[in-house]
């Protein structure tokens, strides 16, 4: 045994550094807070007062991670854009049943701490929070020495909104005849990269610093592109148009989000071609010889949202999404039949 006395640093977690991580992540904590948000950082708990009016507030809560995204943050050591990612997976999901954005939590664990890559991670998160009009509340940074492999970490998120109960949209107004408005999303997101890494590094040899012709960068920075966030337009979209149903595009895809708001009588019908599929899908597909029924059960294929509304409210609908900065489309329509999805050719 060496003569070093043994301490918590001698074990492999660095409580200074921890500090300084937190003291690094504050100014980018307190950028998110609100006039709901009580007290200051540093509380064993977080507190926010629930303002608003409110017939009859229902809190809806989701949690999520980032997935195997976070190895091309490892490989590019690119630490300020995943942050969004884990928001992004998490408020993107609660927004579906029209909830209000209230807080955001985090949870990052690594082996061996990094004060700025701590400070780093948190601001990304900051910047999901400030797209979603949310503070982030609070969080815990848990150095695990000998659990994660040198320069790895992981990350969870939660987020907590609110909504009326008789504004809660679940999709059970859907009928057939009602029209699919799909969000352009920006890229992968972050649901596929299992397959994503076996096809491009593996079995393509390909590396983050690859410069790709057809995709106009190099694979890493497309690959990290952050996933877009709809808070702000959807929120504008439901103060003046009954959306009947949404869709947040993740793990499954198509076939197995969809259904999800569908009643046993309801098929939705996609029309391909009616939107920009992202190169990088059309690449992926090319190159691994990827059958389109996979493509479409495991990624978004560039539709990152999908709201549906009736026949009569696409054009308002499109307008609105439009103005809020989003690129929507028509990309199908429900129509009667047993529940699931079918592609259709134009």
């Amino acid at each position: 045994m060496s003569g070093d006395k043994l301490t918590y640093a001698v074990a492999g977690v660095d409580v200074k550094e921890g500090a300084r991580a937190v003291e690094l992540m504050k100014k980018h904590v307190k950028e998110t807070f609100n006039s709901d948000v009580i007290g200051d950082l540093g509380s064993f708990g977080g507190l926010l007062r629930l303002s608003g009016q409110f017939e009859s507030p229902v809190l809806v809560a989701g949690t999520d991670g980032v997935g195997t995204k976070l190895k091309i943050a490892f490989m590019m050591d690119k630490h300020d854009t995943v942050g969004q990612d884990l928001v992004a997976m998490c408020v993107n999901d609660i927004l579906c049943q029209g909830a209000k954005p209230l807080f955001f939590l985090d949870y990052l664990a690594t082996g061996k701490l990094k004060a700025e890559n701590a400070a780093l991670l948190v601001k990304g998160i900051t910047d999901g929070c400030k797209l979603s009009n949310m503070p982030l509340l609070g969080g815990e940074t848990a150095e695990m020495p000998g659990f994660y492999a040198n320069g790895e970490y992981d990350m969870a998120g939660f987020a907590v909104g609110v909504v009326d109960e008789p504004k809660i949209i679940s999709g059970k107004t859907i009928k057939a005849g009602d029209i699919m408005i799909g969000l352009a999303s920006s890229g992968i997101h972050s649901n596929g990269y299992s397959l994503v890494r076996k096809l491009l590094f593996e079995q393509l040899g390909l590396g983050v610093d690859s410069l790709i012709p057809e995709l106009g960068d190099t694979l890493g920075n497309v690959l990290l592109t952050p996933t877009r966030i709809y808070v702000k337009a959807i929120t504008a979209l439901l103060e003046s148009v009954d959306v009947k149903g949404m869709v947040h595009m993740t793990g499954g895809g198509f076939f197995e989000n969809i259904p999800r708001i569908l009643a046993d009588d309801l098929r939705a019908d996609i029309t391909l071609g009616s939107w920009n599929v992202p190169a990088i899908f059309n690449y992926m597909m090319e190159k691994g010889q990827i059958e389109l029924e996979e493509m479409f059960g495991t990624f978004n294929m560039g539709v990152g949202y999908i709201a549906v509304v009736s026949p009569e409210d696409v054009a308002q609908t499109l307008s609105i999404l439009e103005a809020h900065g989003e690129t929507a489309t028509v990309i199908g329509k429900i129509v009667s039949g047993d529940k699931g999805v079918v592609l259709c050719n134009a």
